[in-house]
């Protein structure tokens, strides 16, 4: 379990690191980055996992998103894992579509082969990789955490909210894809790595789990009105009708203009860590 660090750069105070460890719910070598604030050389900080989208890697949000300098202000380490295992022997899409395989991890636990030899990725975020976190970075309070991600990453951070209240203080998400079994990502990824029969996609679709959710944690979401994913993939208006559905209460604000880009993304991270710190710190 042990990480190896791989880089650590000086970052507005605090340190920005990237780690490599063997991971056992993956079963390959993992790459994940940790964001430090100089308030953690002195006292235990509360961290924000960051999931990315398809085609990402751990040093996306890293590197494009600009959250550290927030994260340094406000106190909170940030964590960004990659987005799918790695390495010989993964399977990968035999088409190479970048919506399927390498990249496109979905953050579930895979049931079907091949695929189910490496891709449990929801195992590696709700339990090992906080565990990993902790032993490498000992002032990351991992008690005290939230969840965000982007796209296939809101997808995760909503779905892994919902299904662990009691982990994390608050979820949120730019661009996320809010129904997967209703759009043509989530309906070829879930085929593959879940199987025919839908009915066992159901745990891992935020409309779905708000409508069974028996603890509420406060919920943000972004979404650019310029998103040219937003009609056929995010269907952003089917989350706002299951919260209503469920009197599950939930902020969704329609930014105009727009995209699915990591201007967006730059445009309002540091509203969603503010977002998080307040509900941290209560």
């Amino acid at each position: 379990m042990s990480s190896e660090c791989l880089s650590t750069v000086r970052c507005f105070g605090g340190e920005q690191h990237r780690f490599q460890h063997r991971s056992s719910a993956l079963n390959c070598d993992m790459i994940y980055a940790v964001y430090l604030p100089p308030q953690a050389a002195e006292r235990s900080v509360p961290v924000v996992y960051y999931l990315s989208g398809l085609t990402c890697t751990d040093e996306n949000f890293v590197t494009k998103a600009g959250a550290q300098r927030a994260a340094a202000e406000l106190g909170i380490a940030i964590v960004a894992p990659d987005t799918s295992p790695r390495g010989e022997g993964v399977a990968d899409d035999p088409e190479g579509s970048y919506d399927m395989g390498l990249g496109a991890g979905f953050y579930l636990n895979a049931t079907q082969a091949p695929w189910s030899a490496h891709y449990h990725m929801y195992d590696y975020v709700v339990t090992e990789l906080p565990q990993v976190v902790a032993e490498a970075c000992p002032k990351v309070d991992i008690s005290r955490a939230a969840i965000m991600g982007h796209s296939m990453g809101g997808h995760g951070a909503l779905t892994i909210g919902l299904k662990n209240p009691d982990r994390y203080a608050s979820f949120s998400a730019f661009s996320p894809i809010v129904a997967p079994t209703q759009c043509p990502w989530g309906k070829k990824a879930f085929t593959h790595y879940l199987g025919a029969d839908e009915s066992t996609w159901a745990e891992y679709d935020t409309c779905v789990l708000l409508g069974q959710a028996t603890e509420q944690r406060p919920i943000l979401i972004d979404q650019g009105t310029a998103d040219n994913f937003l009609e056929e993939q995010l269907k952003t208006h089917l989350v706002q009708e299951a919260s209503e559905a469920a009197g599950y209460p939930i902020e969704v604000r329609l930014q105009e203009g727009y995209d699915h880009s990591y201007y967006f993304i730059a445009s309002f991270v540091e509203d969603h860590l503010r977002f998080h710190a307040s509900h941290l710190a209560s």
